[in-house]
């Protein structure tokens, strides 16, 4: 294990080079309270307690500074994983700024989320260990989040080849192995409520919230919700969904889709939405391109096409077998006093 220590810390260094003092910031502090939580329960002063942020006590800032507590070497290089892949892929597309918000409104949505659901747990089942015995914290609900807007940005990317997975499928696959393991009593309850509200609060930020230069949110349709499930589950999630977000539109927690027609284009009536951004379509039209060269590419290995000059030669070769009579062109170049070989069509005799 000691052996290993230098490469991932090698590793490590070199992927916290290209980021802003935002990421590296953020990642020193999660690797000075994984350090610290080896004398002191950080997890209990620092993670959400859902009965501690009630009346009286309000440990408000626990929603705040759990997303940076870890207590286990797995979920130290998971934050440190997230945080560097954050940096790399995300904060050159919307800053640093951005990302810091994003990483607040993931980590205190997750807070709040789950304290609520193990406060219904505990009005369900009265049991004390629901409110006072759960601790969340860790990079997990981070981490659904920054998988949920690799999939808006580059859903397409294919992350493994054998078997062929994109990055779109990668939430909800994690997702499930994370349930599987929850059955199997292998992780914590927290583990995969932090990590599922994740994915919903970032979701709903970048759907709805997120601002750029288009306006609010991303309403193009690869977007979706329903897309983040299997295909044959689309129709029947879409319309739970539709549903769903009239009602939130009724209670002016969502604002309705608006489409904008430019009349005046010259070529034909263009329809945008809020939220999609022009360099989502340029992506999107780069990777086609790009699946285009290589489809192409591929074909041309396989068969080896004839080149224009060997065509040239097999036609001139041909041309000369069919007519022996004619002379070369080395016989061109006699001089005019020397008789040919060959006889030519006005001395030949007369056929009777």
């Amino acid at each position: 294990m000691r052996r290993y220590l230098p490469v991932a810390r090698q590793h490590f260094l070199a992927a916290l080079a290209g980021t802003s003092v935002v990421v590296k910031s953020l990642s020193v502090a999660v690797v000075l309270l994984y350090l610290l939580s080896f004398g002191l329960d950080t997890a209990y002063g620092l993670g959400v307690t859902p009965g501690y942020l009630l009346p009286p006590n309000f440990w408000v800032w626990t929603l705040l500074t759990h997303g940076l507590v870890e207590d286990r070497a797995w979920g130290l290089a998971a934050s440190l994983a997230t945080l560097g892949a954050a940096g790399r892929l995300l904060e050159p597309l919307w800053g640093a700024l951005e990302l810091l918000i994003f990483f607040a409104v993931v980590n205190i949505s997750v807070g709040l989320l789950a304290a609520l659901a193990y406060f219904l747990t505990y009005v369900a089942s009265f049991h004390l260990d629901s409110l006072f015995a759960v601790r969340i914290h860790g990079g997990l609900g981070f981490l659904g989040g920054v998988l949920v807007a690799l999939k808006q940005t580059m859903g397409d990317s294919t992350v493994l080849k054998v078997p062929q997975v994109r990055m779109k499928a990668v939430p909800m696959l994690l997702l499930l192995l994370l349930a599987l393991l929850r059955l199997a009593a292998l992780v914590e309850s927290n583990v995969l409520a932090s990590y599922g509200f994740g994915l919903l609060s970032s979701w709903v930020y970048l759907r709805f919230y997120q601002r750029h230069s288009r306006g609010r949110g991303d309403m193009s349709d690869h977007f979706a919700f329903a897309t983040f499930f299997p295909e044959i589950l689309q129709p029947v999630v879409g319309l739970v969904a539709n549903l769903v977000h009239s009602m939130l539109v009724k209670v002016r927690l969502c604002r309705k889709t608006v489409k904008r027609y430019d009349v005046g284009a010259p070529s034909s009536i263009t329809i945008s939405l809020p939220g999609t951004d022009p360099q989502d379509a340029e992506r999107r039209r780069q990777l086609a391109l790009k699946a285009l060269n290589e489809r192409l590419k591929r074909v041309e290995d396989q068969s080896a096409w004839p080149s224009m000059e060997d065509d040239e030669e097999e036609a001139a070769a041909a041309a000369k077998a069919d007519s022996p009579l004619l002379p070369d062109s080395g016989a061109a170049g006699k001089s005019p006093g020397q008789e040919s070989n060959l006889i030519s069509f006005q001395e030949a005799p007369a056929q009777l």
